[in-house]
This record gives C-alpha cells, structure tokens and sequence, in this order.
C-alpha cells in the first residue's frame, strides 16, 4: 500500500510594498523648473552679478592708477562728487537723454512708415527689404568710420553734395553745436532697420478681420491705422521701444569712433557712456568711473521698469 502524499500548494507571494520616493526626489519633483534653470542662473550670475557688485565695490573706495593699487573705503564720497559735478556728469547725462529721445523718436516713426510700405506684397518687395537693412550688416565703428569720411569738411562727399546745389560747406561732425545732430543721424540712418524688422513682424501677425470690418465701415486709411491698426500694434512698438532705447541709451561705437576721446575738443558728443570710458581709461580713475557706471546702470534699469510696466498695462 502506496503511502498518498498531499500535493504541497505555496502560498502565493505578498506583492511587494511600492517603494517611497525619497525626501531629495519629491524635492526634486516639486522644483524641478529650477533645477532645470540653475546651470543658465548661475551662468549668468557669473557674467553679470558678479562684475556689477565688484564695480559697486570699487564706486566705494578711491582707487586709481591701478586696479591693483591699494585703495580706500570712502564710502558714498565718490557718488556726492560725481551728482555735485555740473561740469562734466550732468551734461554728459543731459546729452545722454537727449541723444535718445531723439533716435527713438525718429527711429520709430520711421520705422512704422517703413514697415507700413513694406506690409502690403508689391513688385520688388525682396529686394527693398535687403536694401533696407544693409545698414545693420556693418558694425557700428565701421559705420561711424565711413560717415566720418562722407562728413569730412574738406574732402567729404557731405559738402560736394550740398555744393552743387548752392550750399556752402558745413561744419558736421566738426562743429561744437552740429556734432551731436550729426551723430544723433548716424545712429538712425544704422538702426531704423532694426525697428522695421520688429514692427513688420508684429503687422505681419495681426488678423485682417479688422481691418476688413473697418473698411466696410468707411473708415479711411489714417482711421483704420489710428483706430485699428495702432492699438493693435501697441505691445509691439513698446518692445521695439523697449529694445531700442536700452541700446541707444548705452550707445558708445559711432559716438567714440567719429568724435574719439572726451566726445570731442569741447565733450559735444560726450554720453554717460563715453564719460565713464575716459575716466577709465584716460585718467584711470576708477572709483569716480565705477561710481558713474553704476548710476548708469541704475538708470538703464529704471527705463526697463517703466517700459515693461507700461508693456504690461497694455496687455491687459
């Protein structure tokens, strides 16, 4: 008699408990768009933190002759100096303001005429649209260099021009009172393009509807551009605003390669910018330099503020 043996049945196994994500991987999860954005933050705080807080030191102190030379903690001294100073600062922010109210103004304006021709398809439209931005090909010392040259007193294309129709010589670039126009000119006639491009861009993205249902209303073409197309267009020209006047306000190549150190003999193109170049480099007065630098910058920053709240309020 055979022994009966009981088949053995196991138990099936307990499914395994899912494992806990650890503190740092929840931690993680939650900030994972800061992660991914720390390598370009601390790039830039590298770049850009790093040199403003190190020349906010040296606005500090009274170095000079040498970044290497010894200096001394002097406190707020260089800033009372520099905003009592109305021989050389309040001028050069003077004719910093002025130089950029007046490009942005015409660049503007031009721009929105030349963007409004360039809106509609016509024949020869490519080969406009390239000749327009020529002018953004060159660099801007090389800009300054040819009108430098094209406004020559003596030998300048300028005053053959104006000869031949009866005009006597000009001064340009050489006169204590037309230098500052003459580059205020240089700066439109090189950046405009960059304001068409912008503006085109926002034209090109606007719907027809509107203008459409205006048209069927009557409306004129200085209606429908008041009325619809300007309201429409606003966020783009304060970004073109915004772009163009941060960069003219810093505007330093065309004004130092047409009129060299100081802004010229009597400082008549001199900008905050090329103020704090020669205080640096002619003079190597490096506290006073930093101390302009960082009022600048604290202007620059200023300027943005206002642009982008006002962008902003319009987008509402």
């Amino acid at each position: 008699m055979s022994a009966v043996t009981t088949p053995r049945t196991d138990a099936p196994a307990a499914p395994a408990a899912p494992q806990q994500d650890s503190a740092w991987s929840r931690w993680a999860n939650k900030h994972r768009k800061w992660l991914f954005a720390a390598p370009a933050m601390t790039f830039v705080a590298v770049l850009i933190v790093f040199p403003v807080a190190w020349t906010g030191y040296l606005s500090l102190t009274d170095a000079e002759g040498s970044v290497r030379a010894e200096s001394e903690f002097i406190g707020f001294q260089n800033y009372l100096d520099v905003l009592t100073d109305t021989d050389r600062f309040w001028p050069a922010v003077w004719r910093t303001v002025l130089f950029t109210g007046v490009v942005l103004f015409f660049e503007v304006v031009l721009g929105m005429a030349i963007a409004l021709l360039l809106w509609r398809p016509f024949c020869g439209e490519k080969w406009v649209r390239v000749a327009i931005l020529l002018p953004l090909v060159a660099t801007p010392v090389a800009v300054g260099m040819m009108w430098r040259l094209i406004f020559d007193p003596n030998i300048g294309m300028a005053n053959q021009l104006l000869g031949w129709v009866g005009v006597g010589p000009q001064p340009w670039l050489a006169g204590q009172h037309s230098a500052l126009p003459t580059t205020m000119f240089i700066d439109v006639w090189q950046w405009t393009p960059m304001v068409v491009l912008i503006l085109l861009a926002g034209l090109t993205s606007l719907s027809d509807e509107p203008q459409e249902a205006a048209r069927i209303d009557g409306a004129s073409t200085w209606q429908r551009f008041r009325h619809v197309t300007l309201p429409l267009l606003m966020p783009t020209v304060i970004v073109a605003i915004l772009l163009r006047g941060i960069d003219a306000l810093k505007t330093f190549d065309i004004l130092y390669a047409t009129k060299g150190r100081g802004g010229g003999s009597f400082h008549e193109v001199e900008t905050l910018n090329v103020y704090a170049y020669g205080l640096s480099f002619d003079y190597n007065d490096y506290g006073v330099s930093s101390t302009v630098l960082i009022i600048f910058f604290l202007i620059i920053i200023g300027v943005m503020w206002a642009l982008t709240y006002r962008k902003k309020g319009l987008g509402r």
